[in-house]
């Protein structure tokens, strides 16, 4: 029987291209990056090859990626490392009614801590309202945290307005950018974004793999202890396989990024005029049909190249 899948975003499919590349790390390549020996630093060279690799899908520095378990880890470890490192500067953090749960759970988390925290609301298109947000600001708010785009709606933030009001009140800004990296260009260095976390599944690598982009400079402390490994941020022998096939994925969805968005609009809008045909005055799309996945970003095209 043919199985016909329509939920991509939920989790993806591994390529066969990003399979291959991860096959030699479960076999042959098995050291630990922590050893000193040769297939020990073999490891390791393949891990920073694969943090330039993931950099370069969101044009960061290589050493502001550090790799995790999966998106709500990196949720987790941006909302709660930054909180904690900041708490001498204040305790009240902004986010939205509509994040995921990675971010709205460890956001509960943190008030039963002392931290406090806001939840702004969004209008009928499922928009933050941004005079609510800068409203919202206070002298102890050291951190907003926004999703980029809407795991249910599919809706994308005015990401580059939230940064400037971020910033312009000196609070680190970060996004649960999961949903959005590979279906949309995103620059964390053009669009104003401190943090941003992303997940491997996502964009056909494996699940159990993920990143976090902290800008240098930006203090946080770790969500998991132990070890040195991840720049003394995140403790444990590192998952060489799957930090290969994330890279290889990002290293896919870079190049094929802009025809992977026209072929999305292309289904998303036969889809829309089926419905239009058939089913016309029965039917509502929640949120903008304009700012939403699919999009293409016409205010940058950036290029990287490995080193």
């Amino acid at each position: 029987m043919k199985t016909v899948y329509f939920d991509n975003a939920a989790t993806t499919k591994i390529k066969s291209e990003v399979l291959n590349e991860m096959l030699p790390y479960l076999s042959t390549n098995y050291g630990n990056a922590s050893s000193i020996y040769k297939i020990g630093k073999d490891s390791k060279q393949a891990i920073e090859y694969a943090r330039k690799q993931v950099a370069s899908l969101i044009n960061c520095e290589s050493n502001e990626i550090y790799f995790t378990s999966c998106g709500t880890e990196s949720d987790n470890t941006a909302l709660k490392g930054f909180a904690y490192a900041n708490k001498n500067k204040g305790n009240h953090i902004i986010t939205s009614k509509i994040e995921h749960p990675a971010i709205l759970e460890t956001c509960k988390f943190l008030e039963s801590q002392g931290f406090d925290i806001t939840y702004i609301s969004v209008n009928s298109d499922g928009f933050i309202k941004l005079n609510e947000l800068e409203n919202s600001i206070r002298p102890t708010t050291i951190l907003i945290s926004i999703i980029f785009a809407n795991n249910e709606i599919g809706t994308i933030q005015p990401i580059k307005e939230i940064s400037k009001i971020a910033h312009k009140n000196n609070i680190i800004f970060h996004t649960d950018a999961v949903q959005a990296v590979g279906n949309c260009l995103i620059d964390v260095k053009s669009m104003g974004i401190d943090s941003l976390s992303l997940s491997g599944h996502k964009i056909h690598a494996p699940k159990g793999i993920g990143a976090l982009y902290v800008r240098n400079g930006v203090d946080f402390v770790p969500f998991m202890n132990g070890g040195h490994q991840e720049n003394n941020k995140r403790a444990g022998t590192e998952n060489v396989a799957e930090i290969v096939g994330l890279g290889k994925a990002s290293e896919m969805a870079q190049k094929n990024l802009m025809t992977h968005i026209n072929y999305l609009l292309k289904l998303r809008n036969h889809y829309l005029t089926c419905l239009e045909n058939n089913f016309q005055g029965k039917y509502r799309i929640n949120g903008s049909l304009e700012n939403r996945l699919p999009r293409k970003f016409k205010c940058f095209i950036f290029k990287f190249k490995f080193i």
